[in-house]
């Protein structure tokens, strides 16, 4: 019987298909901007940047479907900005359509050999601008439903070891080229297999559904992954986010899901279902392996448990 998570993620998905689409307008020119405003306004949600610095902070807090990026920018021009974004494994798959009143061979392939998608020539015409950024943006969302099935765990709808391995190599990468603190939480439900063999196997997925929620529900940054890990273990990445803030992340995890108040009869250290996590920090350099935070995060996982359980060790 599918659960309930598993039932809101395939309405996710539907909602993937149907929600509207969100481009980032790249210009220096006001006058640029509110005519493609006036394009895509009606069926989008469209933001501006009018200097490259601006898009690529944007593209990294929240990153948009699209980008309709001008070439020609004072400071940063659009082929920096768009070479910028696709170094950076968090922006690199966002799609790029240039927007320049250069015309010419030349400029259209080195517009391309950066790394954008598609060339669209100044004045633009609204109907063939319109049909360019649709089929563009059909294609990434329906590459991202793709890797939405691929990567997310059918029980909880949480994502799933492969997408957290895929995730956790990129911030691992970014975290080392910018010197940012990153985080990793370990979570495990206290004495699950007793509630398991007392409730049922079915009840059981319904709780893990349940945790699932509760963790996904608490976690808003666009680069946090929350991941099933394995069984009754899940696990949690933060970037930027150094050990104190984790600590904290962790003990409202724990609150939360006590206020949830699941019942769990067999529990040894109370009448309802409760977490140990275990939360390690670190700043990435060359002398580190990925393996090491994992090691340590599972480490302080298995001290919350000996301690007692039903608390954070960090």
């Amino acid at each position: 019987m599918p659960t309930l998570s598993y039932l809101a993620s395939l309405t996710n998905n539907q909602e993937l298909l149907s929600k509207r689409p969100r481009i980032l307008v790249v210009d220096d020119q006001a006058l640029n901007i509110q005519t493609l405003y006036q394009i895509f306004s009606e069926d989008h949600d469209v933001f501006m940047a009018t200097n490259g610095p601006r898009a690529i902070e944007f593209c990294q807090q929240t990153p948009p479907d699209l980008i309709l990026l001008d070439v020609i920018m004072p400071g940063m021009d659009g082929l920096e900005v768009c070479a910028e974004l696709k170094r950076d494994d968090r922006t690199s798959d966002i799609p790029i359509l240039f927007v320049t009143a250069q015309n010419d061979a030349l400029e259209e392939s080195r517009a391309l050999t950066a790394g954008g998608l598609d060339f669209i020539s100044k004045p633009v015409n609204p109907d063939t601008v319109r049909a360019r950024v649709k089929t563009h943006i059909t294609l990434k969302l329906q590459r991202d439903l793709l890797q939405r099935l691929v990567f997310t765990d059918p029980l909880t709808g949480l994502a799933n070891r492969r997408s957290f391995d895929n995730s956790y190599d990129k911030e691992w990468r970014h975290c080392l080229r910018h010197r940012h603190a990153l985080s990793m939480l370990m979570i495990d439900i206290d004495y699950f297999k007793l509630y398991n063999d007392h409730y049922g196997h079915q009840q059981g997925d319904h709780c893990l559904a349940a945790v699932a929620a509760s963790l996904q529900a608490n976690f808003g940054r666009p680069h946090d992954v929350v991941a099933r890990y394995g069984g009754e273990e899940f696990i949690c990445l933060m970037p930027q986010c150094e050990l104190e803030g984790a600590r904290n992340k962790a003990e409202n995890l724990c609150q939360v899901l006590m206020s949830m108040a699941i019942p769990h009869s067999e529990s040894k250290i109370g009448d309802v279902v409760t977490l140990s996590i275990g939360v390690a920090s670190t700043v990435p350099d060359e002398t580190q392996t990925r393996e090491s935070l994992i090691a340590a995060a599972d480490a302080k996982l298995y001290e919350a448990k000996n301690a007692g359980r039903n608390r954070v060790a960090a």
